[in-house]
């Protein structure tokens, strides 16, 4: 998959791979635009580049073509916060439009991430910090025929368990104790799960990430997709 270039009269557009790897520096960083080294071009050229693919979910098209080497034995569910900074606020349409929201450790956005056998991961969701686990999971999981889905007891509720076997999957996911009906599942295999908190752990790596400074959460999910290819890449 190519990136596209933008088109345009008089002076020649800027190198994709320059852009990309300015893009990468702040990514890995976590330093303002800013402060892009001079060598990567005007930081304005490569935000605006950045901005672009951005809004046309170009990475989203990336990790989908990774994910097709996905190893589907088992897949991994969870999610993680992230402290959003203040410069995060102000995005259009409130908070809870831009996956910005209240939680113990103060203003937070949550990633919610499924990951392969291997942990690698396979697709991944914004939301404010104080949404449940189980909200998007539905969506993520929806049409993966993997042989397991593991999660912890936060996704045991009817409607994900359902989907599961619906989909000819095995849920791991321990039962709540308050379920009327408890159910079996296989513990050996549920200490596979360690693999979706690896990922965080990788992605965090990324300073970009363990902080969020984006405001708008199309932004943010670009930077996260970007993190989670370079993973599939190592």
């Amino acid at each position: 998959m190519r990136l596209p270039r933008k088109e345009q009269r008089g002076r020649p557009s800027k190198d994709n791979r320059l852009m990309l790897n300015g893009i990468l520096w702040i990514l890995r960083t976590g330093a303002p635009w800013r402060d892009l080294p001079h060598e990567f071009g005007p930081w304005q050229t490569v935000y605006k580049r950045f901005n672009t693919w951005a809004k046309l979910s170009c990475w989203n098209g990336i990790l989908d073509i990774l994910a097709d080497d996905a190893d589907l034995e088992s897949i991994m569910v969870d999610g993680s916060y992230t402290r959003a900074h203040k410069h995060s606020a102000g995005g259009e349409g409130g908070r809870e439009a831009q996956a910005i929201g209240p939680s113990r450790g103060g203003l937070t956005t949550k990633i919610h991430a499924v990951v392969d056998a291997l942990g690698n991961p396979i697709r991944l969701k914004l939301t404010s910090g104080n949404a449940h686990d189980s909200v998007p999971a539905l969506e993520l999981i929806g049409g993966l025929s993997a042989d397991n889905v593991i999660a912890d007891k936060a996704y045991d509720t009817q409607a994900i368990i359902e989907l599961i076997q619906a989909q000819g999957s095995n849920p791991v996911i321990p039962p709540k104790k308050n379920r009327i009906e408890q159910r079996e599942y296989d513990n050996h295999l549920y200490k596979e799960r360690h693999l979706v908190e690896c990922f965080f752990c990788k992605l965090k790596e990324f300073r970009r990430i363990a902080t969020r400074y984006e405001k708008l959460s199309v932004t943010y999910l670009a930077m996260v997709t970007i993190a989670s290819c370079l993973i599939w890449l190592r």
